[in-house]
């Protein structure tokens, strides 16, 4: 249990900022006591904790969108509905055909390292070459499209959910806010939907879940309780700062998890 709720913790303090939370877990979980990884069930089922603090803080955002979207009425945020949709699509889909690979050939350490860098250094150059032009109310099909493959790409740990829509963002000239915003808004159907089937298997087969049912129900309370700090940190520190901290963290700890696993202190699998 207490394993759990630490795992929770990490979880609430690195799903919103572009550091990739299932890296984090999936490196933690190799220092614990038992030296496990939590697995893709375990991850899952703790990003609803930190989707539902999404839910709260941006409820009046939500609430618009909806009631935009089933009028119709061809407003912003009825656009910004359908491409919210739009752009789940990319990793429903190819998050149920890769569903093994992800659960097993994508969490090697190896991987989460050269990607947390990888993706860390493309971030920094987003952020930088980026123009502060657009909002919102500006996003289009083609942009929704591109934000929805960004997404899909955190399906490999260490990408980074977050990092990697806010830098498509960043590249298609959307400020720093905005893309961060939407980052957020765009998780909510594919993370609750991932969350809910994993928990869905959890509960009809245990052997899925590295933890118990009661210790990974913890740990979604305290990601939850985390993460809602977390987003409002967040949302007031990117309004006057860049990325680079985020940019230079990622880097520095995958260069150490390759040191790390070059010199036989970490084993990959």
């Amino acid at each position: 249990m207490l394993e759990a709720l630490f795992l929770g913790l990490v979880q609430g303090l690195t799903e919103f900022i572009p550091v990739s939370s299932s890296a984090h877990l999936r490196i933690v979980g190799e220092f614990l006591p038992s030296a496990k990884d939590p697995g893709a069930a375990f991850t899952a089922i703790s990003q609803i904790g930190t989707e539902l603090a999404v839910l709260i803080y941006f409820r009046k955002d939500i609430a618009s969108i909806l009631k935009a979207w089933f009028k119709r009425d061809g407003s912003a945020e009825a656009r910004l509905g359908t491409l919210i949709i739009i752009g789940t699509l990319p990793i429903a889909i190819l998050g149920y055909l890769g569903q093994s690979y992800i659960t097993n050939n994508f969490r090697s350490l190896w991987i989460v390292a050269t990607t947390l860098i990888v993706f860390g250094l493309l971030l920094g150059v987003a952020d930088k070459v980026g123009r502060n032009e657009k909002n919102l109310a500006n996003l289009n099909a083609r942009d929704g499209i591109a934000y929805g493959f960004a997404q899909a790409l955190a399906l490999v740990p260490g990408v980074s959910r977050s990092g990697a829509t806010i830098a498509l963002g960043r590249l298609l000239g959307y400020k720093r806010e905005a893309a961060l915003r939407y980052s957020f808004l765009l998780a909510l159907p594919a993370v609750f939907g991932s969350g809910f089937y994993e928990l869905k298997s959890a509960i009809s087969d245990s052997s899925v879940n590295a933890y118990s049912m009661p210790e990974t129900l913890a740990a979604t309370v305290v990601a939850f309780l985390v993460g809602y700090s977390v987003i409002a940190w967040l949302m007031k520190f990117i309004s006057t700062k860049t990325f680079t901290p985020f940019v230079i963290y990622r880097v520095a700890l995958g260069s150490a998890l390759l040191v790390a696993l070059s010199t036989g202190v970490l084993s990959a699998q």
